[in-house]
């Protein structure tokens, strides 16, 4: 019994089996299997699989009239492209718009649409550059931001509405965006004529802090690194690597079946750590914005006593970074939040409705070296009075390491109640 005798159940069992590309071929067969291969749950069930879609739309966000006129159109359009790799940076982008429009779609609003192929290529013989094919996909699928720094807003802070998003301690605000092919262009010219390396030439600029204080990635386009500035990079270019190199894999092979280049594990990255709530948004004075200090477990260090819960977690500066400089090798703020449980201080059995940050003592170290043994009244000048409603008081600061690793240790001591000597 060949195929042609089956009967219609039994063929759809079969056909329900193939991939998008055998189904296609026995669609070439004969009419009866054509018919059969153009069931539209079979095409609905490629493009739910392949590229996460609901509806049938093209790349751009068009709709179509089917989910296989749909698969045979994304295919057409990236045909220049391994699939595997396409798909994985279709679930990518998925994964960073999903996020944004549930949690913030202010900045889910200033994503670009995708460049075009014309657009890229514009790009690569302008900076005389290649892009690894990873990077090309990710710009196909959403040309960068549409934000507005600090420089040509006249606002004091710069956007908020950064993919990447920031930190801040005292005066220092960073807010980290991705960068449009036409600023890509423009900021890379003008960080090789200000610097003049000719060796630098592979490099370009991919994301950029929108406000006064300069944070740039730079990608470079011939081993597929990315890389962010420190202190020094306006003097001599200096820049730390932001992904290990051993899981970068060869990334202008059209053939090769798991490229991947910094960039795409970066943009990976940040999205789990988006829905797995590692980061999320934090708002001050009305303002929202991605903060990059983590907020859960282990990157983010809980306590809790008498019913005072203390957070800490931290972030390196590379701005400030000095790789050059024994003693401020390494910079890092670190994110101290504190609040009141519902239950309110306990001490000794009995729980108080309130209290009052009264002294504090840390030690920091760098491995074994300790760098700054601090023990005194407040932080930062402040004594704060804690309330269990859920707000919690918040202070970031930062601190020199001559290693990239490091620990802080101590204690807060709390008054209960609210102390007479304190405002």
């Amino acid at each position: 019994m060949g195929l042609e005798d089956l009967g219609d159940l039994a063929l759809h069992l079969i056909i329900s089996k193939l991939d998008a590309k055998d189904t296609a071929i026995l669609s070439c067969v004969s009419k009866r299997f054509r018919v059969s291969a153009s069931d539209e749950r079979l095409w609905f069930k490629f493009c739910s699989d392949d590229l996460e879609l609901s509806a049938p739309e093209d790349p751009y966000g068009n709709p179509l009239p089917s989910f296989k006129a749909t698969y045979q159109i994304w295919r057409e359009v990236f045909i220049m492209y391994p699939w595997l790799l396409v798909r994985r940076v279709k679930r990518c982008w998925n994964t960073l718009k999903s996020w944004m429009a549930a949690n913030f779609p202010e900045a889910g609003a200033t994503l670009r649409k995708g460049a075009t192929e014309a657009e890229i290529k514009e790009m690569e013989d302008t900076l005389g550059v290649k892009l690894p094919l990873p990077t090309k996909v990710l710009y196909r699928f959403c040309d960068g931001q549409e934000i507005t720094s600090v420089f040509s807003s006249g606002s004091e802070h710069g956007s908020s509405l950064g993919l990447v998003g920031g930190y801040s301690f005292y005066e220092h605000i960073v807010n980290v965006y991705l960068l449009p092919l036409s600023q890509v262009i423009a900021e890379t010219k003008e960080f090789v004529r200000h610097l003049g390396f000719s060796n630098r030439s592979k490099y370009i600029v991919v994301a950029a802090s929108s406000t006064y204080r300069e944070k740039l990635f730079f990608l470079n386009c011939s081993n597929a690194q990315l890389y962010v500035g420190t202190k020094k990079l306006s003097i001599d270019g200096e820049m730390i690597p932001c992904v290990p190199s051993t899981l970068i894999n060869p990334v202008h092979n059209l053939h090769g079946s798991h490229q991947q280049d910094a960039m795409l594990l970066w943009l990976e990255e940040h999205g789990r750590r988006l829905h797995s709530g590692i980061i999320g948004l934090r708002e001050e004075g009305g303002v929202r914005s991605i903060n990059l200090f983590p907020e859960i477990p282990p990157l983010c260090s809980t306590s809790v006593t008498n019913g005072v819960q203390t957070r800490a977690s931290s972030v390196l500066v590379p701005e400030l970074s000095d790789l050059q400089q024994e003693s401020e090798r390494y910079w890092f703020s670190y994110s101290i939040r504190m609040r009141l449980l519902p239950e309110g201080c306990i001490i000794n059995g009995a729980s108080f409705g309130s209290c009052q940050l009264y002294w504090r003592h840390w030690i920091i170290r760098s491995n074994d070296t300790v760098m700054s043994d601090v023990n005194g009244e407040a932080v930062i000048g402040k004594y704060p009075l804690l309330y269990p409603d859920g707000r919690e008081f918040v202070y970031e600061s930062c601190t020199p390491l001559t290693s990239s690793s490091g620990s802080v240790e101590g204690a807060f001591t709390f008054v209960p109640g609210r102390s007479i000597r304190f405002p």
